[in-house]
Parts: C-alpha cells; sequence; structure tokens
C-alpha cells in the first residue's frame, strides 16, 4: 500500500516543456561541470522531509546503486511524486526528474521525453550506476503515468 503524503513541493511551470526549457537555462550559467554537479547536490537539499516510515521496501525503487525511495499519488488527472536518496547527487536527479513531471497529468507525463538529460550534458557526465538509477526513476514515474492514464 502507498503512503499518501503532503501537497507538491514544486513550483509548477506551465508544462513539462517549459520546466526542461528552466533547467537548461539554469545549467547553462555553469562554465564547467564541478560547478554543475555542486548545483545537483544543492537541489537535492531542496527535497522536502522523506519520512523513515516512509522508507519501506514497498517504496523502495531497484535499479539503483544508492538507496531511493519513491511515492506517487493520484490519478490520471495529476500525478504527484515525492522521493529521496541516501546520494547527495542522486536526490538533485530526482529533483530534476520531479521538477519535470510530477504534479502533471499522465498523458503529459507520457508524452514528455526527458530532453533535459542530454540538453544539460547529464547524458555524457554521469557514472553508469547513476545513468542507471536516473533511468530507473523516470521508469517508474513513466510506469505510474501508463498506468493511471
Amino acid at each position: 500500500m502507498r503512503v499518501e503524503t503532503s501537497p507538491p513541493i514544486f513550483p509548477l511551470e506551465p508544462s513539462a516543456a517549459e520546466a526542461q526549457r528552466e533547467i537548461k537555462e539554469e545549467f547553462g550559467f555553469f562554465s564547467d561541470w564541478s560547478e554543475r554537479y555542486q548545483y545537483l547536490i544543492d537541489l537535492g537539499r531542496k527535497l522536502p522531509p522523506f519520512p523513515d516510515a516512509w522508507k519501506t521496501e514497498e517504496n523502495r525503487l531497484l535499479g539503483c546503486q544508492s538507496l531511493v525511495w519513491i511515492v506517487p499519488r493520484g490519478d490520471a488527472s495529476r500525478l504527484d511524486f515525492e522521493a529521496i536518496s541516501d546520494s547527495a547527487i542522486v536526490s538533485g536527479l530526482i529533483y530534476l526528474a520531479l521538477r519535470v513531471y510530477s504534479g502533471r497529468p499522465a498523458a503529459e507525463i507520457l508524452a514528455t521525453t526527458p530532453d533535459y538529460i542530454g540538453d544539460i550534458g547529464l547524458a555524457r557526465h554521469l557514472s553508469p550506476t547513476r545513468s542507471n538509477g536516473l533511468a530507473a526513476i523516470l521508469a517508474f514515474i513513466q510506469d505510474t503515468a501508463r498506468s493511471r492514464a
């Protein structure tokens, strides 16, 4: 059984496409990847507290080397996600994914390719294990949208 959680924390841009555009702009301010990694860590710190009671095997996302817990709620008209990781960088990756997808209708989630990953260079700069973790997060979001659409 999934846990019902608090209201969404992300200021919603008008669309997932707009969220991706803003992420691309923000990462464009940084001249190198050490600055971008630090920004990812800072974003991860913005995730709301995730109660220990929600850190169950049922809420644990498999496919990540780091520990990741994710809780979906809602229906086809609006899906919200709350998540956390024990890794600072993975928490930043979660923040970006939730910024694009959380609070959106299932149809918009399913129609939105995560272009921001390539646009900001994440695809080239993540380790294989972090790339696998990001893929698992995005797959979970897509699968949830598909099952509730």
